[in-house]
This record gives structure tokens, sequence and C-alpha cells, in this order.
């Protein structure tokens, strides 16, 4: 008998993941339904498989639709915004159906959990990139330094969705979108929490991307790193409740951070307020309104707004704000809009990967332990380059782990109920050594 997979969103990280489904469908004895708000763009990728998938229209609104489509399924695979999952997770749990998605644990996924054990369903959760990924490779050398008897003392890991070398051309940030827009924009915009030396550490938003981390990761060279919002609560999962040190950062390519650092500072990454603008305000005009003195004689625009930042006219961070046209003319193009869906509405269109375009992920632990009384280093890195705009690094990424744990569900080796994340040998090592072997991921491991 068939099992019934429902893949819910289809968008631009789930081309791996539906690669990976159509790939195994036929010998796993598979039936895929992809159901996504335009299934149109489905059909060459689905022609040649109709007889194991098919693609259906759906609306993520419409919960008795939804209902429908999980009643009907034996695992649920949700790509769909994180803010989604819990509506999901709940037809799930009430359908007694299987659920895997690359999000995280929110506190709504969390309540869940008494009721998915009694009902005898898995909410596989975090089995992407980051999370996911980061989680698995972790965890392996955790409990390789565990079993030899070394004490953690300090755990940094650090991500980050970038463009491949070859893909940077003249494009000063050195970053193209590869993920959900509104999430780069809106990147930290809470206190970031860590731990060093066993001392609390806190970075303000406004400060996060002036307190930077340089990560050099194997034939990839530098890169900088700033924390992520909370890293303390990493601590539980991976059994590391006493560690002194531990921080989660991203990962940019050296100068991003402080000409990002000068958007915040300008004010232009705020997405709590309504401007009330009209669409044909100008990014000149809405900038020089941020600035705190009205226009000075013999002064341009870009000379006030380094004067503003303390910067130099000449500094490479003005030169990345030059570039996005933030002294144009240009209209915003969005009447009634935040600051921060402004700069989202110019950066999409200024960082669009292009079709020739290879994007790059980085991920880098870095692990400190002792050993018979002896100081060590642990360093695991990773480095996956993108095929293409369609089958991106991302996608592969976040697709497959994902795609791999879906294929375990279904075979019933996965035993745990209730919500689970990838933390457990019996689910991460097949899963890391599946992308070794059949697509050439793998972490690059070093001692010292």
């Amino acid at each position: 008998m068939n099992s019934r997979l429902l893949l819910l969103g289809a968008g631009r990280s789930a081309s791996s993941l539906i690669q990976y489904l159509l790939r195994h469908a036929p010998t796993e004895s598979w039936f895929l339904t992809v159901a996504d708000a335009n299934p149109a763009h489905l059909a060459p990728v689905l022609a040649a498989h109709s007889e194991y998938a098919r693609a259906v229209p759906f609306d993520a609104a419409n919960e008795a639709g939804l209902d429908g489509l999980v009643a009907q399924a034996d695992v649920v695979i949700s790509m769909l915004p994180a803010l989604l999952h819990p509506v999901v997770a709940r037809a799930c749990v009430r359908h007694g159906r299987h659920l895997a998605t690359a999000s995280y644990v929110s506190p709504a996924i969390g309540e869940l959990h008494d009721e998915a054990v009694t009902a005898g369903v898995t909410l596989l959760m975090e089995c992407g990139l980051d999370p996911g990924l980061d989680h698995m490779s972790a965890m392996r050398v955790i409990a390789d330094i565990r079993a030899r008897g070394g004490v953690i003392t300090s755990f940094k890991s650090y991500c980050g969705g970038l463009l491949a070398p070859t893909a940077e051309g003249d494009n000063p940030w050195k970053y193209k979108f590869t993920w959900n827009p509104r999430n780069v924009v809106l990147a930290g915009q809470s206190t970031a929490k860590f731990l060093e030396n066993g001392r609390p550490r806190f970075i303000p938003y406004q400060q996060l991307f002036a307190r930077t981390e340089t990560v050099t990761v194997p034939d990839y060279g530098e890169f900088e790193g700033y924390a992520n919002r909370d890293s303390l609560s990493y601590r539980a999962p991976y059994g590391l409740e006493d560690i002194p040190t531990i921080l989660r950062g991203t990962l940019r390519r050296p100068g991003y951070c402080a000409a990002w650092h000068a958007l915040v500072r300008l004010g232009l990454t705020d997405d709590a307020v309504n401007l009330d603008n009209p669409e044909s305000l100008t990014w000149a005009e809405l900038v020089a309104a941020y600035l705190p003195t009205p226009h000075l004689p013999g002064l341009d625009l870009p000379t006030r707004v380094a004067q503003y930042l303390g910067l130099t006219p000449e500094s490479k961070e003005m030169g990345r704000l030059n570039w996005l046209g933030l002294f144009s003319d240009r209209p915003v193009g969005h009447a009634h809009a935040t600051p921060a869906q402004l700069l989202e509405r110019l950066l999409s269109e200024k960082w669009q990967l292009q079709p020739h375009d290879h994007d790059l992920i980085v991920m880098q632990h870095l692990f400190e332990y002792e050993l018979n009384g002896t100081a060590h280093r642990h360093t695991s890195s990773l480095a996956v380059v993108g095929d293409d705009a369609t089958h991106t690094a991302m996608a592969k990424t976040v697709g497959l782990p994902l795609g791999m744990a879906v294929r375990r569900l279904v075979r019933g080796e996965l035993a745990q109920r209730g919500v689970v994340i990838p933390v457990e040998a019996d689910l991460y090592e097949p899963i890391l050594d599946e992308l070794a072997a059949e697509y050439g991921i793998h972490f690059l491991e070093a001692e010292k």
C-alpha cells in the first residue's frame, strides 16, 4: 500500500526536497501531493512522475481546505512560513498524522507535545539547515568527545547563506537573497544572549552588527559572525547545561555588518512605525528625513549622512549605501509603509539571485574541550555551493536533510513521538551518512 505524503508549500527552498521525494517515491511506494498557492509552476517538474505525484492548489488561509488535505495524508511536510505551522500541527494531531518541517519549535508547537504523544504522532521539527544540520553535525562531535571522556568548555556555531565567490561580481555587499528577504531585513531585532567564560553576555540590537567575530572557513577565507538572538536555549537540547561558553551566530562576508549597522543607525530597518508616506517619496528624501539637521548649504546628502554616522564620504560603508541607491531620486514605490518594508522592497531588486548565480552555504562549529588534563580544539566546517538559482545550496541543505528525515519517518524507523528535533544518533547519523555518500555534503573535521 502506498504511503501518502503531503508537501505544503513549494517555494524557492523546496526544489531539492521535491527532487529527493520524487527520486525515492517509486522505490518507497509513496504518492506525493504538492499543495501550493500557484501549482502551475510545478507542472514541468511533476510531468514525468504523474503515477506517483500530483500538484493541487492550496490557500494557507483556508483552514477547512488544509484539514481536508491533512486527513488524506499519512505524513505531512510543511515548507510554509513558520507562523502557519501551529495550525498545520494541530490538524496533524487531530487526524493522527506525522509532521516534518525545517522550522524552529515555537512555544505554540511545544505546547502540543503531550497531545501529540497521546495521539501517537511525531512532530519532527528543525530538520533543515539551521536549524537542522547544525544540530546533527554538532551532536555527532559532542557525542564523540563525550565517548572519549572529554568535557566540553566552549561551543560556538556559525552559519550563513551567501554567494559563491564567482557570483559576487561588483556587488560590494557580496550578498544576495537565497532565503526569505523579510527575515534578513529584520534579523537580530532583539537582544542577543550568550555565555562567555561563565558570564552572561547581552548585545542590544543597536550594537549587534558593530560587534562581530572573524571566522575562517577552509578554502573560502574569512567571514564575520554576529550573535544570534538566543544562544542559551541550545544548552539543554545538546546536554550542555553547565558549559561556560556558548554562542551561535550568523556569517556574512567582511564589511557587510558595518554597512548594515549604518542602516540600523539611520532607522531604515525599523518595522514598528508606519511612515504614512506617498509612494512618490524618493529614497534621498526618506534618508534626509532621518538626519537630525535640515539641509545645509554646500553639503550634499552623502556627506551629511557620512558626518552623522561618523564615517568619511569615501568609506566602504558609504560606498555600499550608495550602491543600494539610498541617495537617489528613485521613488520608494510603496505608500504607507514601514522603513523595513521599503528597505526590503529595494533590496529584493538589488539582491535578487540571477539565473547564472551560485550561492554558498557555510557553517562552522568551534569546540574547546578538556581531555586527560589537556586542552583541545575541534573545528567542523561545511561549505556547499549551489548548482544554479533554482537548485541552490540553500535549497539542498534545507531540503535534503528534511527529505531524508521524512524517509525514515515513513519507514517507521523513528520511534519517538511528540515534538522531536534531530539530536538523537539514530536519526542524525544515517542522515549525515547519506548526505556525504550520495550528495558529497560533509563536514571537514580538524583537531588541535
